[in-house]
């Protein structure tokens, strides 16, 4: 099924009898044929605990079930639109920036200090992006938004990537983020750019990235 880029802002997915997307509300821009939009409280194939977790984590985004036969034009904002195919593996991406993905991923929850320790709890409150990261794992497309267009950098053993936090995306692979700082604790206090603050992402995978800091 996926999805189809339009242009920059807009994608295009077609929905078929047995399989359904799952869409952030009020993302519909138009649709052809027989589709149903239902508001969806069980967050995606991850069920009754991906949804506590996002009401935890402060990231209950609503939800949309669309079912039926037809075609849907998805957009949000006004904001660049980048689609990602998975084939097997996790992406990490903050819950703001999903537009829509298929029914065929699995939806979850990590907490960020899982992967990056307290750094990793540091970047949540410098990046104003939370502690919680929504995953999406399996076979299937996503559709992200993001500020000013995005780049897929690859993430390679021998060159991991360093980003400016404000400006992380999303990543997929076998990766580990770490938040690092060239300033003392004081210092930190009050602070949020990329001069101030490095995630550090290494491994195997591809890390997305975009041109404005402005958070969605």
């Amino acid at each position: 099924m996926g999805f189809r880029e339009i242009n920059a802002k807009m994608v295009e997915a077609t929905v078929a009898p047995g399989r359904r997307l799952f869409s952030q509300r009020g993302a519909m821009l138009a649709y052809q044929g027989e589709v149903s939009f239902t508001p969806n409280t069980a967050g995606g194939r991850g069920g009754l605990a991906s949804m506590i977790g996002r009401r935890v984590a402060n990231e209950d985004t609503p939800l949309m079930t669309v079912e039926g036969s037809g075609t849907v034009l998805f957009g949000h904002g006004g904001h660049h639109v980048q689609v990602i195919d998975l084939a097997g593996d996790t992406l990490y991406v903050e819950a703001d920036r999903l537009l829509a993905f298929e029914g065929t991923l699995e939806q979850g929850t990590v907490f960020l200090g899982s992967q990056g320790g307290v750094m990793g709890m540091v970047r949540g409150q410098v990046s104003g992006q939370g502690l919680f990261t929504t995953t999406l794992k399996g076979h299937g497309s996503v559709a992200v938004m993001a500020h000013g267009g995005v780049i897929e950098i690859p993430i390679t053993p021998q060159r991991p990537v360093h980003v400016d936090p404000q400006a992380y995306v999303a990543h997929h692979g076998d990766v580990r983020n770490r938040l690092s700082t060239a300033l003392g604790w004081r210092d930190m206090v009050g602070r949020g750019s990329g001069e101030a603050f490095q995630l550090e992402l290494s491994g195997s995978g591809a890390v997305y990235v975009q041109a404005s800091e402005e958070k969605l």
